[in-house]
C-alpha cells in the first residue's frame, strides 16, 4: 500500500491529476487480473487443445460490455481530457506477422501481455524473464521500423463505427461475439473437454480479498475499467507500447541514441521519449497493474517468490517474450491494445488479429514441449 502510495505521488510530480487518476485505474487493474485469474493466454489454449471454451466466452462477455461503454463514451465525446480517441490500426501484412507472433509467443512464453504484468507483481520470477523479452523484442521493432512501415506499404484502418454508425457497429460486434460463443459450445460438444480448474477462494465477503473470482465478474470489472482509462486518460487500455519506451530508456542511459531511430522520430513516439516514464500513460498503467496485483497477492496471501527456474523455462519465458514484444509493435497492439481495446473501439483490425493469434497459439502449443512446458489433454480431469 505504501509502494502504490509512492507511485502515485510520483505520477503528481510529474503529470496532471488525470495522469495520477490513470494510475489508480492500474491499481485496480491489477486487483482485478490477480483475483479474477483472468487468462487470455490459457484461454486460447485450453479452446485450441482440448475444446474448452469456458474462458473465450468470458473474453466475449468482456468484450461485450466494453463495447456498449465505449459506444457511449465515444459517440458522445466524454473523456476528462478533450475527445476521446478509440484505438483503431491499419490491416496489412504487418498485423499478419505481428498477431501469428503474438500468438505463439504467449504459449511459449507462459503468458500474455497483462497476464505478465499481474504475474511479475505476485511474485513469478519466470515472468520477469519474459518482461524482459517484452523489452527486448518491442527495442528490435523500433530497430526494424523503417523496414515495416516504410519500406513495406501500410493498410487501411477500419472502423466499424465510421462505417456503420455507432448503433450498427455495437449491433455487428454484438453479434459477431455471440457467434463466437456458439461456436464455443458446438465445439465443446464435439470434444467433450474436461471441466477448468477452479482455483481455492474463499466464500462470502471475503472472497473479494482472498482467492479467486468468478470469471464473469473479471470480465464485467476489467471492461468497465476499461472505459474508465477511456474516460479519465482520453485513449484505452494499453499494455505493450511501454515496453519499448523502457528500453530505449535504459538504451539513452547506457550511452546509445535511439532518439534518431525512425520510430522514435514519429512525433507522438519523440514526445514520449523526451519525456519523463511516469509521464507516459501506458507505463502509469503498467506500473499499477504491477502494484497492485502485488497488494491483490499480499492480502490475499498468495505472494510467492520463484527462486528456482528450470533453464528450459526460463528460455521459453525470454524467447516467448521476445515474440511477444516484436509482434506487438508490428500489430498495432496485444491481447490488451489490440484484441481487448482494439474491439471494443470497433476496429476491424481487432477481430482479424483476434484470428491470426489463434494461428499462432496453435503452432506454439506444438512448440511448447521443447521448453518443459505442458498442454491440456482430452483424458485430463481437469484443464
Amino acid at each position: 500500500m505504501l509502494l502504490a502510495a509512492l507511485l502515485l505521488w510520483a505520477i503528481s510530480r510529474v503529470a496532471p491529476a488525470t495522469m495520477v487518476g490513470t494510475g489508480a485505474l492500474g491499481l485496480a487493474l491489477g486487483f482485478t487480473l490477480f483475483h479474477s485469474r483472468f487468462g487470455f493466454t490459457s484461454g486460447w489454449r485450453q479452446l485450441v487443445a482440448v475444446g474448452q471454451g469456458a474462458a473465450v466466452r468470458a473474453h466475449m462477455l468482456m468484450l461485450a460490455v466494453a463495447t456498449v461503454l465505449f459506444s457511449v463514451l465515444l459517440a458522445g465525446g466524454f473523456s476528462l481530457v478533450g475527445e476521446p480517441k478509440a484505438l483503431v490500426s491499419p490491416i496489412g501484412i504487418q498485423l499478419v506477422v505481428g498477431a501469428f507472433l503474438f500468438g505463439l509467443g504467449m504459449q511459449v512464453g507462459g503468458s500474455c501481455a497483462s497476464g505478465t504484468l499481474f504475474a511479475v507483481g505476485s511474485g513469478q520470477s519466470a515472468v520477469v524473464l519474459a518482461l524482459f523479452g517484452f523489452v527486448v523484442g518491442s527495442v528490435l521493432a523500433a530497430l526494424t521500423y523503417p523496414f515495416w512501415f516504410q519500406t513495406l506499404p501500410v493498410g487501411p484502418s477500419v472502423s466499424l463505427a465510421a462505417v456503420l454508425g455507432y448503433p450498427g457497429a455495437v449491433v455487428v460486434s454484438l453479434a459477431a461475439m455471440a457467434l463466437v460463443v456458439a461456436v464455443t459450445h458446438v465445439v465443446a460438444r464435439r470434444r467433450n473437454p474436461p471441466p477448468v480448474d477452479r482455483p481455492p477462494s474463499d466464500r462470502g465477503v471475503a472472497r473479494v480479498l482472498r482467492g479467486s473470482w468468478p470469471l464473469w465478474v473479471g470480465a464485467i470489472a476489467l471492461a468497465v475499467l476499461n472505459a474508465a482509462v477511456l474516460f479519465v486518460s482520453g485513449q484505452p487500455w494499453g499494455v505493450t507500447s511501454a515496453f519499448g519506451l523502457w528500453g530505449a530508456k535504459i538504451l539513452q542511459g547506457l550511452g546509445a541514441d535511439p532518439a534518431g531511430w525512425a520510430f522514435w522520430q514519429v512525433p507522438a513516439n519523440a514526445k514520449s521519449l523526451a519525456g519523463p516514464v511516469l509521464a507516459d500513460r501506458v507505463s502509469v498503467l503498467d506500473f499499477g497493474i504491477m502494484v497492485g496485483a502485488l497488494i491483490a497477492s499480499a492480502v490475499g496471501g498468495a505472494f510467492v517468490l520463484h527462486r528456482r527456474i528450470p533453464w528450459k523455462l526460463a528460455l521459453g519465458s525470454v524467447l516467448g517474450g521476445i515474440a511477444m514484444g516484436y509482434g506487438a509493435r508490428l500489430a498495432g497492439g496485444c491481447n490488451i491494445g489490440a484484441y481487448f481495446s482494439g474491439i471494443a473501439s470497433f476496429s476491424l483490425h481487432g477481430w482479424i488479429w483476434a484470428v491470426l493469434a489463434l494461428g499462432g497459439t496453435w503452432v506454439g502449443l506444438r512448440l511448447r514441449p521443447l521448453f518443459g512446458l505442458t498442454n491440456p489433454k482430452p483424458a485430463d480431469s481437469i484443464c
